[in-house]
């Protein structure tokens, strides 16, 4: 059975946010709408590097996003079903047919700032859409969050972070294929999952 992961090499990520970026265009994102967002670790501002100056300052990044859990605690709690994991591959996804926007799933998610709610009609940087024509439109009052490029993977194509990430500092694949890409490198290196105590088995790992 496949199941997709995400590994993030946080040695070779500069926190330059194309990955936020491209996802923000390839899926004609809404204004104050971003799936994915880097984050300086220890520090509580972007950029701000820890510790103690001059000698001792260390400045690492990692992106924030919907960890698309083996036990996702938001499609557990969603009352109408829109929050749901694919029985194929893993994928925690929201059918914006049947979100009503009531943030149960935002409450439940360990995971701060990976959903955002759309609570009225969309506005765009743009008059006209663009990205990807296969992504998923979005309607006022349901919830937006990444979807790991479902539309992609069902073309056989990986998502577009992974693509564009101009550090290559991003795998993606078949956790349970011990040949796939992010399974080799989580083979070779060490890595850590965020908030493992909540019990959600995330699939995207931080490699150390």
């Amino acid at each position: 059975m496949t199941k997709y992961g995400m590994a993030i090499d946080t040695n070779r990520c500069t926190g330059c946010n194309m990955c936020s970026m491209s996802c923000r265009v390839d899926h004609n994102l809404p204004n104050d709408v971003l799936y994915s967002t880097a984050v300086t670790d220890g520090s509580e501002y972007f950029r701000v590097p820890t510790g103690t100056y001059p000698n001792d300052l260390t400045m690492t990044f990692y992106t924030m996003s919907c960890q698309h859990c083996d036990n996702p605690s938001c499609v557990e709690v969603c009352p109408t079903g829109a929050a749901y994991k694919r029985e194929e591959d893993g994928i925690v996804l929201v059918d914006n047919e049947k979100c009503i926007g009531c943030k149960s799933c935002v409450a439940a998610c360990p995971y701060e700032g990976v959903r955002t709610l759309l609570s009225s009609e969309p506005t765009y940087p743009l008059d006209f859409q663009i990205g990807d024509y296969r992504a998923q439109e979005h309607k006022p009052n349901t919830m937006e969050k990444c979807t790991f490029c479902v539309e992609r993977i069902d073309a056989g194509e990986r998502p577009l972070c992974i693509d564009l990430c101009p550090a290559v500092a991003r795998y993606f694949g078949d956790l349970d294929d011990p040949e796939s890409e992010v399974s080799k490198v989580l083979q070779q290196r060490e890595y850590e999952q965020l908030l493992t105590d909540q019990g959600t088995g995330p699939n995207v790992y931080f490699l150390r």
